[in-house]
């Protein structure tokens, strides 16, 4: 563009230079400063956006959100390979990758960062102020100081929060309603600064009072801990257990939910993919809703839209899902009422 300036002053100033420049030579300059010009343009046209996707656990663990993301953003007319670029890392259940992770997108130069949970959140924080960051999901994005607030987040960060008032009581009660003998109730958690793990074990203690149910509060911080944990529960007499999802239950589900099956306590966990591996039950805001509307996130922001000018949003949806597989393997009936009210039944 400036090329086109300094030759159109140079043309109005043709007077002066007429008599030094043949025409073939001045239709050659021309041609060449247009041509440079509309190279230019079109490459810049041709800019393809990066997403990068930080994530704590692994691709199996993540691959249903992953897909409704992805459905999102084709959805919005962004297909991979075409118009969009995609470029991920997996910390496999081990927070202490994430910052390097992060780092590493940032230095792809991804336009923006897509990351779940607290902790892939303070990563892609650390890593950059400037690129934009959608939260797919997270806990609680105020209280770590993440975000400003829900209605005006500001700085580089938005998106949606997976915490719901409520929703850990409502957890306790499904399961009291499938599982009439749950009256002591093991609640095992990862414990993180942060994280909505700590937000749901205070709804699941709180709902516990009311309904006249006992809690017990097991913290699990490595997975040689899980049996011992198990053990403390039989000690104390647990009749069912909810298994909190945190960066390390997601990624050590299997073994968690094995023993509990184990045992045979009746378990009640947040995912669905959980329920499908054993888990007797799952209640939790659906994910793949707020993947897709990170995809909006994305799209909005490419289109212009500032980060902290787009409100965070909290889950309006939510899915049950009960397997009963798990059910007759433990010998237990659920009841007719609570079947009905399932989104999904597992056979």
């Amino acid at each position: 563009m400036n090329a086109i300036l300094d030759f159109g002053l140079w043309v109005l100033d043709w007077p002066k230079h007429r008599r030094t420049v043949q025409k073939p030579l001045l239709l050659l300059l021309a041609t060449t400063i247009l041509a440079g010009s509309h190279a230019a343009a079109a490459q810049q046209a041709a800019k393809v956006p990066r997403i990068g996707v930080l994530l704590s656990g692994s691709p199996s663990s993540v691959a249903s959100t992953d897909d409704a993301f992805r459905q999102g953003l084709g959805e919005l007319g962004y297909t991979e390979g075409k118009n969009i670029v995609m470029e991920y890392r997996f910390a496999e259940g081990k927070r202490d990758r994430l910052l390097k992770l992060a780092v590493e997108l940032v230095r792809q130069q991804v336009d923006i960062l897509v990351v779940a949970g607290v902790s892939a959140t303070q990563a892609a924080r650390q890593a950059t102020t400037t690129i934009p960051i959608v939260v797919g999901y997270a806990g609680d994005l105020v209280g770590t100081g993440l975000v400003a607030s829900l209605a005006k987040p500001g700085g580089n960060i938005t998106g949606s929060t997976e915490i719901s008032p409520d929703v850990s009581g409502k957890r306790l009660e499904l399961l009291r309603e499938a599982v009439s003998k749950a009256t002591s109730v093991a609640v095992v958690w990862y414990p993180r600064k942060g994280g909505s793990d700590e937000e749901e074990v205070k709804q699941t203690e709180a709902a516990a009072r009311q309904l006249g149910v006992k809690v017990q509060l097991i913290e699990v911080r490595d997975p040689k801990a899980f049996q011992g944990a198990y053990d403390v529960m039989t000690k104390q007499h647990a009749n069912a257990v909810i298994l909190i999802r945190g960066s390390l239950t997601e990624f050590y589900r299997t073994p968690l939910v094995g023993l509990a099956l184990k045992h045979r306590l009746p378990s009640i966990c947040e995912p669905a993919q959980w329920a499908r591996d054993g888990c007797l039950m799952s209640y939790r805001p659906d994910y793949a809703h707020l993947w897709q509307r990170a995809a909006t996130y994305v799209d909005n922001i490419l289109k212009g839209a500032r980060p902290d000018d787009l409100p965070v949003e909290q889950p309006t949806k939510f899915e049950r899902v009960i397997a009963l597989k798990t059910a007759k393997a433990l010998g237990l009936t659920i009841p007719q009422p609570v079947l009905v009210r399932a989104d999904q039944v597992l056979e």
